[in-house]
């Protein structure tokens, strides 16, 4: 009988240990069965004292260079892995096959470049962020098809196209950050299969034009971002289709008209939804449907007084919407 206690004793002790256990460095919240690991001088992955109910792990500034299958297999219940700004350089292939029930996978600040085929499968991942690393090319093979992503950043990278191949897996996407890249076109179609798309994100690219079907299967799309690129000219089609669309950015670019037609469509646009500022707007007679469109829709624009004349010379700086039809040369 008292053997009997021992072992009952021992199991416990031993069970109670493993649950209140947690790794040096790291703080461990129980209730909440998360682990933070924060700005610590941490080289390796915390395995030692890691509770094996943690769903929640978060380890970011610190020193630590890689994370390996066998690391995750320790906590099979982890429901978000949050890896900021630490030196990973690298990830192996079917890095989350432990992990059955991890949704959130966040690699923001790292090292990373190359990544194997199926690292990112095997897991049920609807929210992937690769944001700030040396990425030049996002590849199909990361990801199995028909993927329960809804959210992809891959924004703060080295893109120089977009992933077309990739894209085709995620038919559940609804937000899609490609900001901060090298991307200088969108090719015909490369977003067609994004149907529940709803934030798409380009800003701060190397865009000088558009196809004119590049957005046009976009029909859950609300917001476009399109900032900080070096768009001259857009075609007049470009948001046929965008009939959710309710921001949409095309400030700091390099803009001197717009088509005739080219925000028709918009109607569902919100109170300052439209950004134009920061572009070299001609005032002449191809400036009448912008003009007329601003006096119609004076609360959608953003900061309407500052969307100004970058020419002629007796015209430069004066805001479009306070020009009257002379000025701009238009036949009553």
């Amino acid at each position: 009988m008292k053997s009997w206690y021992v072992l009952a004793f021992l199991w416990l002790s031993c069970f109670c240990h493993r649950a209140l256990s947690c790794p040096a460095l790291c703080t461990c919240y129980p209730r909440r069965n998360e682990v933070v690991c924060n700005e610590v001088p941490l080289t390796e992955f915390p395995s030692d004292g890691l509770p094996e109910n943690t769903t929640l792990l978060t380890i970011q500034f610190t020193n630590i260079t890689s994370i390996s299958e066998a690391h995750l297999n320790a906590i099979p219940k982890l429901q978000g892995l949050h890896l900021y700004n630490n030196h990973l350089h690298s990830l192996p292939s079917h890095l989350l096959r432990g992990v059955p029930h991890l949704n959130t996978l966040d690699l923001t600040g790292n090292r990373l470049s190359n990544l194997p085929a199926d690292v990112f499968s095997h897991a049920p991942l609807q929210s992937l962020v690769l944001k700030n690393n040396l990425i030049r090319k996002a590849d199909a093979e990361w990801l199995s098809y028909n993927s329960s992503l809804t959210w992809l950043d891959l924004s703060g990278n080295e893109l120089t196209e977009i992933p077309t191949n990739l894209l085709l897996k995620l038919p559940h996407l609804e937000n899609l950050d490609f900001s901060n890249n090298r991307l200088d076109k969108i090719p015909a179609n490369s977003l067609s299969q994004l149907s529940k798309l709803e934030r798409l994100r380009l800003q701060n690219n190397k865009l000088d034009t558009l196809n004119g079907s590049a957005f046009q299967s976009l029909n859950s799309l609300t917001h476009l971002f399109l900032t900080q690129n070096k768009l001259n000219k857009l075609p007049k089609n470009l948001f046929q289709g965008l009939t959710q669309l309710r921001h949409l950015s095309l400030d700091e670019n390099q803009l001197s008209h717009i088509p005739p037609g080219l925000l028709d469509e918009l109607d569902l646009l919100e109170e300052d939804g439209l950004d134009l500022t920061v572009n070299p707007w001609l005032c002449d007679g191809k400036a009448e449907y912008l003009w007329k469109w601003l006096h119609e829709n004076k609360k959608k624009a953003f900061l309407p007084d500052s969307i100004t004349c970058a020419g002629p010379q007796p015209l430069a700086g004066r805001s479009i919407i306070s020009l009257t039809a002379n000025e701009l040369n238009l036949q009553s």
